[in-house]
């Protein structure tokens, strides 16, 4: 048992310290100030697990797996780190990217299964978003947000201008990895975004004839939405050396140019990411556009699914 003693010494040190500050209070903003300071170990143990190829090994086992099988399992794992396994696999197990299961009553270790956000992490799922993980955390991206308190103080357009020196189109002009590596993210996010917009916001596209996707990289959305509504002509327009490979199908057809140029013709447009000055630029050229018809043209501004903080880092 604790002496009375100790007991009213522990109790007065949830109350108050030298300051006249409650202790508990104190220690719970100090685990806060922790969890924030290393809260990058999440993203980065989670890069690991998809490099490793963890998830999909985890579903090719068919049932729970336990630490022990997923050691063996891993082809590039080097022998003196295996040990070390089971640490990265407990933060994914507490940032929800995995759960454990009890085997049986006597069995000594648990198996990990999948859970709903590890599925989108698979290779075959056609949802998969492990192209936008990779991009958004390769170096050439994070470092950028080490300059970010720099940037509030000077006129550098973003904090990727600061840290490579240029803009963000500039570095992926002159790095095919780079930029094929952030068209493959961005039409992997559109995979889920087009088929929320094709199942909820249908409607929005009655009436018109003809639709252009502006900036629509790739165009994953694009083709979405000329599938799903095969009377709508769609035009997919971004760089040149963007749509230069894909090939025009049905109603969909590719157009390289500058959006900050000029724009085609069409019913109505979509706009993606970017920020003030930009959009002003953009929707200048959309006023061209509308101007040089012969008919009136409706103007409908619906924002979907918006990561503009995020992207004004990098553009």
């Amino acid at each position: 048992m604790v002496p009375e003693q100790n007991r009213k010494t522990l109790a007065n040190m949830y109350k108050v310290n030298v300051n006249g500050e409650n202790v508990n209070e104190l220690l719970q903003a100090h685990a806060h100030v922790w969890n924030h300071i290393f809260n990058f170990i999440n993203p980065v143990s989670l890069k690991c697990a998809v490099e490793l190829g963890i998830p999909d090994i985890i579903q090719n086992h068919g049932k729970p797996m336990t630490v022990t099988e997923l050691v063996a399992a891993l082809p590039t794992l080097n022998p003196t780190k295996a040990c070390n396994i089971y640490r990265l696999m407990r933060i994914l197990v507490h940032s929800g990217f995995f759960a454990q299961k009890k085997l049986s009553n006597d069995a000594q270790e648990d198996g990990y299964v999948l859970t709903s956000a590890s599925r989108l992490l698979l290779n075959d799922n056609p949802l998969s978003v492990t192209p936008l993980l990779k991009a958004m955390l390769d170096p050439v991206l994070t470092k950028p947000w080490d300059f970010l308190g720099i940037w509030f103080q000077n006129n550098d357009y973003t904090p990727f201008d600061i840290a490579h020196g240029k803009t963000f189109w500039e570095y992926a002009s002159h790095d095919p990895k780079l930029g094929n590596s952030f068209n493959e993210a961005m039409a992997s996010d559109a995979r889920l975004v087009s088929s929320v917009l094709i199942d909820k916001c249908k409607g929005s596209f009655e009436g018109l004839n003809s639709l252009v996707d502006v900036g629509g990289g790739t165009g994953t959305l694009g083709k979405a939405i000329a599938d799903a509504l095969p009377n709508l002509e769609c035009t997919v327009f971004d760089l040149p050396r963007v749509v230069a490979d894909q090939q025009d199908s049905g109603n969909l057809k590719y157009v390289g140019g500058d959006m900050f140029e000029d724009v085609p013709v069409a019913d109505a447009w979509i706009l993606h990411n970017w920020n003030d000055d930009e959009c002003l630029k953009i929707l200048k050229r959309f006023k061209v556009a509308i101007l040089n018809q012969d008919k009136q043209v409706m103007v409908k501004i619906t924002p979907i699914l918006g990561l503009r903080s995020l992207i004004e880092v990098y553009l």
